[in-house]
């Protein structure tokens, strides 16, 4: 027993520089690359630090760029320790960042993969954790990945397939990936806590925003909202907004998910002030943290 786990140890360590490529690779080139990030940067923690969106912006840009470097070094021959030792460094790095964003904006979002505006929460850290146990497992590798999976397929494949369910659990967007068609399918069976009578014709999702925004029952919960739209579904004549917000200040800070209900054929034209119904709901459990109609 105890050398089949010596064996599968050795086996994570040499596969470790193909994991954490296939993590920093499309992180980096989401930030180096993508349209979110200039839109996301002044909403960061890392905003405040800098005292500057467009710095913001151009910092996680050029760490983008330093991720998709890393992805190509841990990835590609010759092996050596040093990629693994940089993305060590990366993942201690995270950590610094994220404890200082949780203490000085816990309502921010943290930027980690400029492609959300939810706010951070345990997910982060478990990311910056894992890049940083994975860059000392890829540091201490005693052959390279290609030679390691060829040796082992059958078990170096059960050890990726681990690895990425385990990464899919850390994402930062469980809630559109897996978790909210989870909660539609569950809801479209038992009936949405928001729902009641059905609405008339539907109209424009952003014209149904444009409503919203102008209702006391935003103006009531604004304070928590933190995002722009996520998502939405229409459900029993009435639509579903949902925000990403943050409960609470201090240390007592938590994220929430921010859910409105409005009458789907409402719209500027037809209503001043719509029937709105809201939900607050932690975005970790999925309890509700209040609610008001």
């Amino acid at each position: 027993m105890s050398a089949l786990v010596r064996d599968l140890d050795s086996l994570v360590r040499d596969l470790a520089p193909l994991v954490l490529a296939g993590v920093l690779g499309p992180v980096g080139a989401g930030k180096l690359f993508g349209r979110g990030t200039a839109r996301q940067a002044p909403r960061t923690a890392l905003a405040r630090l800098l005292r500057d969106g467009g710095r913001a912006a151009l910092a996680l840009r050029v760490l983008g760029a330093v991720e998709l470097l890393l992805a190509a070094a841990l990835s590609a021959p010759p092996l050596t320790p040093l990629p693994g030792v940089a993305a060590a460094l990366l993942g201690a790095g995270f950590l610094c960042y994220l404890g200082y964003a949780r203490a000085a904006a816990p309502g921010s979002t943290c930027g980690c993969t400029a492609r959300r505006d939810a706010p951070l929460t345990w997910r982060a850290f478990a990311r910056a954790g894992a890049v940083l146990a994975g860059g000392v497992a890829a540091a201490l590798a005693q052959q390279p990945w290609w030679t390691a999976a060829g040796r082992r397929p059958a078990a170096a494949l059960c050890v990726l397939l681990a690895a990425a369910a385990a990464l899919t659990a850390l994402s930062a967007d469980p809630d559109r990936r897996w978790r909210m068609p989870l909660r539609r399918l569950r809801l479209r069976i038992t009936g949405h806590p928001l729902a009641a009578t059905g609405a008339r014709t539907a109209v424009p999702v952003a014209a149904t925003v444009e409503l919203l925004e102008r209702s006391r029952a935003w103006q009531s919960v604004s304070r928590v909202v933190r995002s722009a739209l996520l998502d939405h579904w229409d459900d029993g004549g009435w639509r579903i907004l949902q925000f990403a917000g943050v409960y609470g200040g201090g240390p007592a800070a938590r994220p929430v998910l921010v859910l409105f209900a409005v009458d789907a054929g409402a719209s500027l034209d037809t209503v001043r002030e719509p029937a709105v119904r809201v939900s607050v709901i932690d975005a970790d459990s999925g309890a509700p943290v209040m609610a008001t109609a």
